[in-house]
This record gives C-alpha cells, sequence and structure tokens, in this order.
C-alpha cells in the first residue's frame, strides 16, 4: 500500500494551485502541476526529506497529527482524509474469500416494503439483496426479469455491460463515483484478495475504467441524482440516499425517490404495476424529454 500512500499523495497534490495555498508564484514557470513536494512539507510543518519519504512509501509510524496537517495543507474532504490515514496505515485484516455475505432476512423485508427501488451494497460493490421496483429499473435489460442472478456486482455492470451505460443517461457521472467508491474500499481493505481481481478485471477490459482508477478521486456512498432512460418506463430523475446498516460496515442501503407529482414519479408507478408474464399491460407514460426532442 506504500505505492499507493505515494500515488495518492502526487495526486492531491497536483489539483493544488500555489496561488490558492497562499504560496506566491512570482510568475514563474513551473515543470509540475500544482504542488512542489518541498511546498507541501512547507504548508504541512514537515521537513522536505520526510515528506518525501512519506510520498515514497518510506516513513513508519506516522501521527495523527503529522496526516492531519498534510490532509489541510492538500485542502482533502472528509473522505480523503480518512483514505490518507487508510492507505498511510493499513490494517492486515485480509476479506474472507467465498460466497458474499446475507443480508438479514428483516432487511430484506424493509426492501421489499419500500415504496421505491431500493437495494443493499457490500464490499467491491456487490449487490446483497434488492426489491421487485429495483431488480426492474436496474438489473435487467429487458425490464422484465425480477430474478437476479448470485454474484451480481454493480461495478463490472457499469463498466463491462452495454445494456447498464445506455441506461445511464449521466453515465460518466456514475462511472466516476463507482470508482471513487471502489478506490476507498481498497484503502479500507488492502489485502482484500477478491477486490484486487475485480479492479484487475475492470483495467483490463474498460479503457474508462483504467483511467479513472489513475486519478485516486475517492468518495464514501451518500446521495446524488441519477438520469436514466429506461427501455419500458423512458426517461426518469431519481434523487438517491445511502444509509449504512447499523452493524454491518461494509453493507450500504440506498434508496432511489423521485419528486411527487413528477414525469419520474409516473414512470415509477408504471414500472412497478409492470408483470412481464402478462398479455395486457398498462401504456407508459411519455417523456416530455421525448416529445420535446423527437425521440
Amino acid at each position: 500500500m506504500s505505492r499507493e500512500l505515494g500515488e495518492f499523495l502526487r495526486s492531491r497534490r497536483a489539483r493544488v494551485r500555489p496561488e490558492d495555498a497562499g504560496l506566491p508564484t512570482y510568475g514563474e514557470r513551473r515543470r509540475v502541476a500544482g504542488l512542489r513536494r518541498e511546498e507541501v512539507a512547507l504548508l504541512a510543518g514537515v521537513s522536505v526529506p520526510y515528506y518525501v519519504r512519506l510520498e515514497q512509501g518510506r516513513a513508519t509510524n506516522v501521527s495523527d497529527e503529522v496526516l492531519g496537517a498534510i490532509a489541510r495543507a492538500l485542502g482533502l474532504n472528509e473522505a480523503e482524509r480518512n483514505h490518507l490515514h487508510n492507505v498511510a496505515r493499513p490494517a492486515r485484516t485480509p476479506a474472507a474469500r467465498g460466497p458474499s455475505p446475507r443480508v438479514r432476512p428483516t432487511l430484506q423485508r424493509l426492501l421489499d416494503a419500500t415504496a421505491g427501488p431500493a437495494f443493499v451494497i457490500g464490499r467491491r460493490s456487490e449487490l446483497l439483496a434488492c426489491n421487485r421496483l429495483a431488480a426492474l429499473l436496474f438489473f435487467s435489460d429487458s425490464g422484465t426479469e425480477t430474478a437476479i442472478p448470485a454474484g451480481l456486482n454493480c461495478a463490472r455492470l457499469v463498466f463491462l455491460d452495454e445494456s447498464v451505460r445506455a441506461l445511464y443517461l449521466n453515465w460518466a457521472d456514475k462511472a466516476r463515483e463507482t470508482v471513487a467508491f471502489l478506490r476507498l474500499d481498497a484503502g479500507r481493505h488492502p489485502d482484500d484478495q477478491d477486490l484486487a481481481t475485480l479492479i484487475g478485471e475492470l483495467s483490463m477490459n474498460s479503457s474508462d475504467f483504467r483511467r479513472l482508477w489513475a486519478e485516486h478521486d475517492v468518495r464514501e456512498r451518500s446521495n446524488g441524482r441519477v438520469h436514466l432512460d429506461h427501455p419500458l418506463a423512458g426517461e426518469l430523475v431519481l434523487d438517491y440516499e445511502s444509509l449504512r446498516v447499523g452493524d454491518e460496515p461494509d453493507q450500504v442501503l440506498v434508496t432511489y425517490l423521485p419528486e411527487p407529482g413528477s414525469p419520474s414519479d409516473e414512470a415509477l408507478r408504471f414500472l412497478a404495476s409492470w408483470h412481464g408474464g402478462s398479455d395486457h399491460h398498462p401504456t407508459p407514460p411519455e417523456s416530455p424529454v421525448r416529445r420535446s426532442s423527437g425521440r
């Protein structure tokens, strides 16, 4: 993980302009993007040789005070600060290989009782459970199946499944946040061989993943918005919220909500009424965007 620490620090200092950090430039031409190593050391109040050793992964027993000072110098957000601590002092807790953990039956009942699409995602972006509406919306290319195969991985779907790429109108945003989630996981679990295998597979098969992985962005699952073009329901705009499952730190419950009374709300209601085996189906709502664009 020493390599990860050095690459992360270099990527973060490349984002910071000297003038934004209050450092004079005197109009000089700079050969590096962002801050130099000695400038980070100055801002953090550590010696240049020590910071160089840290970026090279050769410093040991790094204190919370030093990590905090470097985080302030680089303007790191909370997720980035956590990642810095994880990669500077990696926990040696290898993950058990084998089947994914199961969600509690009561959690599945909660999903089934949720009106909107909802699912539980685990370590490595593995799909652990979902309700019927989430299955129809996100995990079926036909939009008519609700049986989800075991071992489905959301990161693999985002980068390697063309139907999922077509589903997200803001796919670039979805791809970027998916990589940021995986990068945070990698910092928390540096000895997770299944995660390393997944990252290797995605790197081999997706140039988009390789490019985004090299940026070293990290992000916690929290909230946001997705723009979808579903084969049955049409175009939808949904907000989502993510909540960690109390005693399962690697499990996150994600729920999606439309604006009440919006076309997206109507589209979700239509999708919820869909029965794949029926000969008679309700008429899908016509998207205002489709009407105006001629799609």
